[in-house]
């Protein structure tokens, strides 16, 4: 709990600091990786450039504080679960975050200048700590449930199997190098690949496993990212693409994330757009082996048909099932759907749970939706691509 002291400071202050914070972020990771280069290798250095990752924190530190003022009216804990789950994944320890504590405050002086007062200061560095105290609790849980030395955090996994999908989408099948076990995992998660890449730097980043448990394996499936407008081509999917074959190897970090199937025999609806697929097919894979009885509604949206990874395989469990349904539309007009995907034409069994997975944009639009036709709020999950948050007041895709 904030002290009375601080909570005041910051409550005066914190208007100022939310038109700042991206600024002030934008000035703490220079400062930081400047300081301590071996960070690189943790961020998602495509994310620094476009400044999703300055979004990002500055959005969970404005977040918390309005959190801490006000609890009851801003809940936290979606966010920090999720911050948590992407910093297991990476192997984040306790002991980097007064490396980042000293780095955003200095940031805070440079931007604010003299407005930072010692007061000003102190409060803010009480948010600071009681953010990390709730990040670093909630991280060792998730070390000790998984059974992760975040120390020794990277395993070595050789490519079993290589698999195009469709066009700019390719599967990698992966056992350990080790002949160790393949650790158990909820459908949903992802797990970080490190790649390093030809200019000597090694870059991670986060891949949903696309195939459920318990097959003596893990699977991911990668859409390559090519350069559109300013944004390049994705330095880590295009290595993986062009490099990466059958009996390499790869660095491979513990599943991770929140975003699971929901448990019980209740409907499931599975939403995708684009590679945001892959999620849908982990649990309705898991769902043809341990509940085929389930009732299940599937629909995708993609731009064209030969985009459309993992299809055959989504019909071919669909079919296995007892009762369900796969929608698809293709922005194209090709097939019986086309445009955007129909809220409002798909079915919605009583009581379903929605797991939604895609672009920001249509997340929010087949949220809205669901929300439309009475679906409610706490029914409805989603994955997030990259630093995405979530709105700070209802819970949906930032």
């Amino acid at each position: 709990m904030l002290s009375a002291a601080s909570a005041e400071v910051v409550r005066a202050t914190l208007p100022v600091v939310r038109d700042h914070a991206v600024e002030i972020t934008g000035v703490f990771y220079p400062s930081m990786f400047a300081a301590h280069p071996e960070l690189l290798d943790l961020f998602n250095q495509g994310n620094q450039a476009s400044g999703q990752q300055r979004v990002a924190l500055a959005s969970a530190v404005v977040a918390f504080a309005e959190h801490l003022l006000d609890p009851a009216a801003v809940p936290f804990a979606p966010v920090a679960e999720r911050i948590a789950h992407k910093h297991v994944s990476l192997g984040i320890r306790a002991e980097q975050y007064p490396i980042v504590g000293r780095h955003l405050m200095a940031a805070v002086g440079t931007v604010l200048g003299d407005a930072v007062t010692p007061e000003v200061a102190s409060a803010w560095d009480e948010v600071y700590w009681l953010l990390a105290c709730e990040l670093i609790a909630a991280e060792a849980r998730l070390y000790e449930r998984g059974g992760v030395d975040p120390v020794t955090l990277w395993r070595r996994w050789r490519v079993a199997k290589r698999q195009d999908e469709a066009v700019d989408a390719v599967s990698f099948t992966l056992v350990p190098d080790d002949g160790g076990p393949v650790p158990d995992f909820a459908p949903g998660q992802y797990v970080s690949v490190a790649v390093d890449l030809p200019h000597g730097r090694r870059q991670p980043r986060q891949y949903t496993l696309s195939q459920g448990s318990a097959r003596g394996s893990l699977r991911i499936t990668v859409r390559r990212v090519r350069a559109h407008g300013n944004a390049p081509d994705g330095a880590v999917s295009n290595h993986l693409h062009d490099h990466v074959h059958a009996d390499d190897t790869l660095l491979v970090g513990p599943p991770a994330g929140d975003n699971v199937l929901a448990a019980g025999t209740g409907p499931v609806l599975l939403v995708s757009g684009g590679i945001g697929i892959t999620p849908t097919a982990a649990m309705l894979d898991h769902i043809a082996r341990t509940d085929p009885t389930r009732r299940v509604v599937v629909a995708h949206a993609e731009r064209r048909a030969e985009r459309h990874a993992l299809r055959a395989e989504i019909d071919h469990l669909a079919s296995s099932l007892a009762a369900a349904d796969v929608l698809t539309w293709y922005e194209t007009g090709e097939g019986e759907r086309h445009g955007l995907l129909d809220v409002d034409a798909v079915p919605l069994p009583t009581d379903l749970t929605a797991h939604v997975c895609g672009p920001l944009p249509f997340m929010r639009h087949v949220r809205d939706g669901l929300l439309r036709r009475g679906v409610p709020a706490d029914h409805i999950h989603y994955e997030v691509f990259g630093p995405g948050m979530i709105d700070r007041t209802n819970g949906s895709p930032a």
